[in-house]
């Protein structure tokens, strides 16, 4: 009895008679055969995250789902972008959820560009009070060292500037602000009613991320929607 445990431990699955044949476990739409790869070969493909080719052979993982934007790209597949301007269009003011390796939300901003728009970019880092920054004259303090004296510059508002230096043919201005989940309810609320104060102004907030790109009018992110209703 002794003998044949030893001669069962450490034996494949397929090989060991005692052990029951496990049906393949489905996780995350794939398919992982354990009957053929060992489980603790499976943990170590996901700790090292790495494995040779003996295990490339015999362990077998099928995924389900594919579609067409596996074989062309989905960078390239989007059929969302005339929904994605009538939305600029009637809401004006959006927050958009991008995917996390980035890349994708130029193909939105060259379609808003196709159609005639100019484009101000700005990260929500750093950028103080929003009304100040885009529609008053601002002071600016810039970096001392320690040994200059502190001085304080004034800039004219960023938005009410670039306006005025807009083309006659430009469609409007696209206030596009990244990181724009650091902002506080209040300062989100001022961008979703910039395009009411500036009427050619249209604002796009990055406000976090998603598994694909999606997005929101910005007034309902910032709580202005049941306002207006009530």
């Amino acid at each position: 009895m002794a003998a044949t445990a030893c001669l069962n431990y450490g034996a494949p699955a397929s090989l060991n008679p005692q052990q029951k044949q496990q049906p393949p476990r489905a996780r995350n739409n794939c398919l992982i055969d354990t009957t053929i790869m060992g489980k603790r070969n499976i943990m170590m493909m996901g700790l090292r995250g790495r494995y040779n080719k003996a295990n490339k052979r015999v362990g077998m993982v099928r995924c389900s789902g594919i579609g067409i934007g596996d074989f062309i790209g989905g960078d390239l597949v989007k059929p969302d972008l005339g929904r994605w301007l009538s939305d600029v269009e009637e809401h004006k003011a959006l927050a958009i959820y991008t995917p996390h390796e980035g890349g994708y939300e130029g193909r939105y901003l060259n379609r808003l560009r196709y159609q005639g728009y100019y484009f101000l970019d700005l990260t929500a880092r750093g950028l103080g009070d929003p009304e100040t920054t885009l529609t008053k004259v601002h002071p600016v303090c810039p970096a001392h060292v320690g040994k200059q004296p502190i001085a304080r510059w004034y800039f004219p508002p960023e938005v009410d500037y670039r306006l005025a230096a807009l083309p006659p043919d430009a469609k409007g201005l696209v206030v596009w602000i990244i990181e724009a989940k650091v902002l506080s309810k209040s300062e989100l609320q001022f961008l979703a009613l910039l395009p009411t104060l500036r009427p050619k102004v249209r604002v796009i907030a990055e406000c976090g991320n998603w598994r694909k790109v999606v997005w929101k009018p910005l007034k309902e992110i910032a709580g202005l929607t049941a306002n207006e209703g009530a």
